[in-house]
């Protein structure tokens, strides 16, 4: 018998704890992979909340999608350590994995959205996931060749990479005509700094409440980096720029997008992965005025996170800050991230 270890969520908003079952073992085309690393996602604190904040004292509920004991954690990669008698895979391979796996039956997973399913199955949401030595995947289609990366950075890439990647790539039109803002650098704001410096001609403009955040930033290669909580930033950067083409929200605040839709010109378009919480209002007639659309963006495709993973082992994409922590400092990473003391990734290493 495999033995696993987990942090365990056994209720909701209370400490996880260390439990310790049987490894379950692979049928069919199913795959056991042994954890090498999983990264801390902001995403994973509403998960343990259970509910996401929907501005005000309102809060959409999600602990129906799952039982308890549950683990958390999607940003994962490991070993091949048992694998199915139909998978396809070498015992032994090291793999990130693609989290955002679907029910297949759907038209979403059918046109190749898994990460848009009506009814999925993804790790760390739904199934268990990474905070834990094992864990089951489901097909190896979803094992993604990393090779020299580090296990961390490649975890990394399954949520935040592949999140800021396919955000980006919504705006790869308004990136041609001036630099694209960036809002939030938290985890997945500095992976889209990365991308954003790898992909575009122009260099991204960031903004962030944290002085640290926006001079990490900065280093990293950011053309300009506002304060949004500064009344005098939003008109500074107009007159900088006559408003930029295009932005991402990844913080998905009431301040983040305002800041944001008040800072692209006419015809520009805003992108949001963000999923902080709160309530936006804009005069309905903004939209025709300027020509502006808002669009929301979840994850990505397997197809986008393999487009986006072949560029980060050509060598192209800068990497982030990364915090290596044992997997027993789960909790207090959560913690961490909740306090915004993170720069960059903080991943768990069973």
């Amino acid at each position: 018998m495999t033995r696993m270890i987990r942090q365990s969520l056994t209720a909701y908003a209370t400490p996880l704890c260390e439990t310790v079952v049987a490894a379950p073992e692979p049928h069919g085309t199913e795959v056991l992979v042994r954890i090498s690393r999983c990264g801390v996602c902001h995403s994973d604190l509403h998960l343990y909340d259970g509910y996401f904040s929907l501005g005000g004292d309102r809060k959409l509920d999600v602990t129906a999608l799952r039982s308890l004991p549950f683990t958390l954690g999607h940003e994962i990669a490991g070993v091949v350590e048992k694998a199915g008698p139909n998978a396809d895979v070498k015992v032994g391979a090291s793999a990130a994995v693609f989290p955002w796996i679907g029910c297949g039956e759907c038209a979403a997973c059918k046109a190749g959205e898994e990460n848009l399913c009506a009814a999925p199955r993804h790790l760390g949401i739904q199934v268990d996931g990474g905070f834990a030595t094992h864990v089951l995947v489901p097909h190896p289609r979803y094992l993604i060749e990393h090779g020299a990366l580090p296990a961390s950075l490649a975890g990394a890439y399954m949520c935040s990479g592949l999140t800021a990647f396919a955000a980006l790539k919504r705006l790869s039109e308004q990136a041609k005509r001036g630099p694209i803002l960036l809002v939030g650098l938290g985890g997945v704001g500095m992976m889209g700094l990365a991308f954003a410096l790898a992909l575009f001609p122009h260099r991204a403009i960031v903004a962030d409440i944290d002085a640290a955040k926006r001079e990490a930033a900065l280093k990293a290669g950011a053309a300009a980096a506002y304060d949004p909580a500064d009344p005098a930033a939003r008109k500074a950067l107009l007159r900088a720029t006559g408003g930029v083409p295009g932005a991402v929200d990844f913080a998905g605040t009431d301040g983040s997008l305002a800041f944001a839709t008040g800072s692209i010109a006419k015809g520009g378009k805003v992108v949001i992965t963000g999923l902080i919480g709160g309530s936006f209002t804009t005069p309905i007639a903004m939209f025709p005025l300027k020509a502006m659309t808002i669009e929301g963006t979840m994850t990505g495709t397997l197809d986008e996170a393999r487009e986006m993973m072949a560029l980060a082992r050509a060598g192209k994409i800068s990497p982030v800050p990364i915090t290596e922590r044992p997997l027993s400092a789960a909790q207090a990473s959560l913690d961490d991230l909740r306090a915004g003391k993170i720069v960059g990734r903080v991943v768990l290493a069973p």
